[in-house]
């Protein structure tokens, strides 16, 4: 025990725990390890990723630091409603995905992100301004990781916060590097089997030892009637609204899931989705129920800080083996994704900025190669580095998943509506950002008729969240209704209520100022697309000898399903 009460491991245990779950993973990826790798196999594991591999890789990914701290977070600041607002709405996000990527990848069957498939359909604009927010948002969720490793190893062991940032940041480095997305994926279903063990062993044994069910539901009445409440109007707008709102960018905007959209097998896009929706709802949610615990029994984060919440809750009320049980899983969650997110910066550089910006029309494979390993690295020195900041989890989340926001809608018509052009796509985006900045920074002061015109603004916006997820899945007549009815409600009701809910309303203020700038500026296009052309344009980088060897190389024959 140290000062605080809770479990602390020696600094020898620690490393040797770190050690082992690095080498150890390191040592597995050596099973699947090619002597002269290939880009397709390197960015997207030759397209040929069976449905059991690509649902837990899916889930894997999904489940991130974010996942652990965030959701607790939301359970111990907004009470009963807290889990759900985080794990129900991010599980609906993977679900949407599908059928718009069940588009992208019949528009660009050999794909490697989705950045080319705006290159193929709009140029270089509108292909490096997705790019761009890509290598953004995945350096914040490098950062994110890291620094919830660094939280860990400080709360489990007299190791500084630093010294967990490096290690994580090494060690995920480490197995990446040789196989790319290949090793993210083959690790990917070891570390869910891992993950899966919290639900089952780690979440009940946390609540029976602060004294059961029983405990819980006396511990109600130390919480005010928002978090009490399963409706909570402040869980809702703060939480649950933002979130939604954010998530669904993340499924459009992150290339560490467009990734293995373009890597799983065609006809197992739909089952490989539905099955991650439900394993990430089940495991999330559970997750969530940790913060719940720990405000309903009074628990304090140590030094106020919420990240320390879930590793002081399972070292306070566990005994040492279930404590070293969980470090492993929480190292294994954060790497699950890092390493992905390493995948997916790797793979942007090479296809969407050396394969279609530099080198032309006959790209150097192996110059791709030295490309993508050469960016892990100075991602993995980039993540560490923000990760010295130790910034909120759950800030940084919302804030990316917005800016994330402003491409959704230009994005997804791009694939559908022939008449978009690149000007509408680039314009609408850069308008979208500008405007959201405004707001959630509220640089100009939020009366009368200026945020009025946000309140318009985020109004729109919403009606284009929900008739974006009505199209995906019922078609274009269904989701232009649910837009139209749902935005003429917002414009009704939203006014004069959104202004106090400023981080949503700068949220889908992106949606809705995108939508606007670029519908307007296609309107007054006549020239027609044909989206034949995206298959054309969008192809392999390797010669058609190593794409053969790559299908039957690429994971063991066991993985495939």
């Amino acid at each position: 025990m140290n000062e605080s009460g809770f479990v602390q491991f020696s600094i020898l245990t620690i490393m040797i725990l770190l050690v082992s779950f690095y080498g150890g993973t390191y040592l597995l990826t050596l099973l699947i390890r090619k002597k002269e790798e290939d880009t397709s196999g390197f960015m997207v594991a030759g397209h040929n990723v069976g449905f059991g591999m690509g649902a837990a890789s899916m889930t894997a990914t999904w489940i991130w630091a974010a996942s652990f701290y965030a959701a607790a977070t939301s359970g111990y600041t907004y009470g009963v409603s807290g889990p759900i607002h985080y794990g129900f709405w991010g599980a609906l996000m993977i679900l949407f995905i599908y059928p718009f990527g069940r588009r992208f990848r019949k528009l660009a069957p050999n794909g490697h992100t989705l950045g080319e498939l705006i290159h193929a359909r709009h140029g270089s604009s509108s292909q490096l301004i997705l790019a761009g927010s890509n290598i953004l948002g995945s350096i914040i969720s490098l950062m994110v990781n890291f620094t919830a490793a660094g939280a860990l190893v400080s709360v489990l062991s007299p190791l500084s916060f630093q010294t967990g940032v490096v290690v994580a940041g090494v060690g995920v480095l480490s197995y990446t590097l040789t196989s790319g997305f290949r090793a993210s994926v083959f690790t990917d279903f070891a570390q869910l089997v891992a993950l899966m063990a919290i639900t089952v062993v780690i979440i009940p044994a946390v609540l029976f030892a602060v004294g059961g069910p029983s405990a819980m539901v006396d511990g109600m009445k130390n919480l005010t009637n928002q978090q009490a409440d399963f409706f909570s109007v402040d869980a809702i707008m703060n939480q649950g609204a933002p979130f939604f709102v954010a998530v669904l960018a993340y499924a459009i905007g992150n290339q560490t899931i467009s990734q293995r959209l373009f890597a799983v097998r065609e006809k197992h896009i739909k089952r490989t989705f539905v099955t991650a929706t439900l394993g990430y709802g089940a495991i999330v949610i559970g997750l969530g129920m940790i913060g719940l615990m720990a405000l309903t029994v009074g628990v304090e984060p140590v030094n106020g800080n919420m990240n320390n919440l879930i590793p002081q809750m399972v070292s306070t009320y566990l005994p040492p083996v279930f404590v070293g049980l969980f470090f492993v899983l929480v190292i294994g969650a954060l790497s699950s994704t890092a390493d992905s997110d390493l995948s997916a910066l790797s793979t942007i550089v090479m296809a969407d900025i050396y394969g279609k910006n530099i080198a032309g029309d006959n790209p150097n494979p192996k110059t791709m190669l030295l490309i993508g390993r050469s960016t892990m690295i100075v991602a993995t020195v980039a993540g560490l580095i923000f990760a010295s900041f130790s910034l909120d989890i759950l800030v940084m989340l919302v804030f990316v998943g917005a800016l994330w926001g402003a491409i959704v809608f230009p994005v997804i018509i791009s694939c559908y509506w022939d008449r978009v052009t690149n000007a509408a796509f680039t314009w609408s985006v850069v308008v979208a950002m500008a405007l959201f900045c405004i707001a959630r920074f509220q640089l100009l002061e939020m009366t009368g008729a200026t945020v009025l015109f946000f309140e318009i603004l985020a109004s729109v916006g919403g009606a284009v969240v929900f008739g974006l997820m009505a199209f995906g899945f019922f078609g274009r007549v269904v989701g232009l209704v649910v837009g139209a009815v749902s935005g003429v409600i917002l414009l009704i009701y939203a006014t004069g209520f959104l202004r106090d809910y400023m981080v949503l309303t700068a949220s889908l203020t992106a949606y809705g100022a995108s939508a606007i700038v670029c519908t307007a500026m296609t309107l007054r296009n006549k020239e027609r697309f044909d989206f034949d052309l995206i298959k054309q344009r969008v192809g392999s980088y390797d010669a058609p000898a190593a794409e053969e060897e790559n299908e039957s190389t690429m994971i063991p024959q066991g993985a495939r399903s």
